[in-house]
């Protein structure tokens, strides 16, 4: 589902000189596998996140995503493979404060030209809620949720596309032990009852616990638990 083959990426500082972030990193997940990815802050984990769903372009090396290559994406493209392909759930939610739960979930579908009829849209938006044990609040604004039901929104509307991929960027990292337990069992459940594939940046051991597989970023590159503190 995921492929990666020595991707490098720098960036460019204000003095002008360039300073690498991922060198040469290699990757392969499955379709329906759960991979969580650790390291220490600043390390690069976001940017990895980023090119994987499509949101950076600038880098070398080749990157697949569900067989496609997303270099050869032109910008209308990328945006509907994003669309598509990939759900992103960010540590910050990113809802729009003045748009319903119904509303923050259906939001993909106005960037959509498909022409699935309203009533489908709709449909898929409850139970996309519904799946994260929110359709009661579908009228509540983000300010009337608590910061777990704002994180369930967030996975709802990454949902609501159907995506073969979900991105999670420290999901848990805003909440409290008991309602990061309960997204970390909710994602659990999504990938063994929907076959998704799902990849979490996280530096929390309980989701590295609940993942089949753990990678640290790690001099720039990924590695293997056993490998990475091995180099320590």
């Amino acid at each position: 589902m995921i492929e990666l083959s020595s991707v490098s990426k720098s960036h460019v500082d204000a003095s002008g000189a360039e300073v690498p972030i991922l060198s040469n990193v290699s990757l392969s997940v499955k379709s329906g596998e759960f991979v969580a990815i650790t390291g220490p802050s600043g390390c690069g984990k976001t940017t990895l996140l980023n090119l994987i769903g499509g949101l950076d372009r600038d880098f070398s090396g080749e990157i697949s995503i569900a067989g496609q290559d997303i270099r050869r994406l032109g910008d209308r493209g990328l945006s509907a493979f994003r669309n598509k392909t990939v759900g992103f759930v960010f540590q910050q939610f990113n809802l729009l404060a003045p748009l319903t739960a119904f509303e923050n979930v259906r939001l993909p579908s106005y960037f959509d030209p498909s022409p699935e009829p309203r009533a489908a849209l709709d449909a898929r938006a409850l139970d996309a809620l519904a799946r994260v044990g929110l359709a009661a609040k579908r009228e509540h604004r983000p300010a009337q949720l608590s910061g777990g039901e704002r994180q369930r929104v967030a996975i709802a509307r990454a949902l609501f596309a159907r995506p073969r991929i979900v991105l999670c960027d420290e999901p848990t990292g805003n909440l409290d032990a008991k309602t990061g337990e309960a997204i970390i069992e909710l994602f659990s459940a999504l990938v063994a009852e929907e076959r998704l594939t799902l990849i979490v940046v996280t530096h929390e051991p309980r989701v590295s616990r609940a993942a089949g597989r753990v990678l640290v970023l790690s001099e720039r590159r990924l590695k293997a638990v056993g490998e990475a503190a091995a180099k320590e």
